[in-house]
């Protein structure tokens, strides 16, 4: 799957064109225990089992990432999380942002599995991580759902409740991002509790260089046959 990006810098935008080799979501990465914490137990009360360690790293099929602004999913348990993304292309490090869209169900007997399930949309615009990097800690996440035809504020919060992406970054495999890997830095609790929607959109603003990357996508549910 190619990804047709923009990239959105302090000289001006380029396009981008790559195909990711390899994706990772990093789960149970927070820097904020309690919230963390809050988080475990929210997929505790969908059945989910606690992490045997934090950070855990999943491996998904590259192929899922995709731009669209729909995608289709089996049955109506599946929902969408914002998660800020780090790729590399090109020897440069660069954040984006995307959503680990999962199915509810399947994930409280395997997580894995469960994150498979589903595509992972992504923005098509990003920054270079390099322009970020020194003010990380103020950069503002945010989700939206729809519950009965109102959008709804789902997740809010600055980054500094996750690991710093470097810390993320040193704790998979050697260290190191390597070339056209794709590395979903984690997520914050749903406000209310994990709901599922027909839409989901996210955003995440940079209040220092005061811009920001924002996206959405229509959920379309498929019928289990059996």
């Amino acid at each position: 799957m190619q990804l047709e990006m923009k990239i959105v810098s302090r000289d001006g935008v380029e396009s981008l064109s790559f195909t990711p080799e390899t994706l990772v979501i990093a789960g149970w990465a927070g820097r904020d225990k309690d919230a963390m914490e809050h988080h475990i137990q929210e997929l505790e009360a969908l059945g989910v089992a606690r992490p045997k360690q934090t950070p855990t790293y999943y491996r998904v099929g590259a192929a899922r990432l995709t731009t669209d602004s729909r995608i289709e999913a089996s049955g109506g348990a599946s929902s969408g999380e914002v998660e800020p993304m780090l790729f590399c292309h090109g020897g440069t490090l660069y954040v984006g942002l995307g959503s680990d869209h999962t199915d509810r169900e399947v994930e409280a007997y395997g997580v894995t599995v469960s994150k498979q399930m589903c595509e992972k949309p992504v923005a098509d615009t990003a920054w270079p991580f390099a322009e970020v990097a020194d003010h990380w800690d103020s950069l503002i996440l945010r989700s939206y759902i729809l519950k009965d035809g109102e959008r709804l504020l789902y997740q809010e919060g600055k980054v500094d409740s996750l690991l710093d992406p470097r810390d993320t970054v040193a704790g998979y495999g050697d260290g190191t991002l390597h070339e056209d890997t794709v590395l979903f830095c984690g997520t914050m609790p749903a406000i209310g509790g994990i709901k599922t929607s027909p839409r989901f959109e996210a955003e995440i603003e940079d209040p220092i260089l005061n811009r920001r990357i924002s996206f959405g996508y229509d959920i379309v549910e498929m019928p289990i046959a059996g």
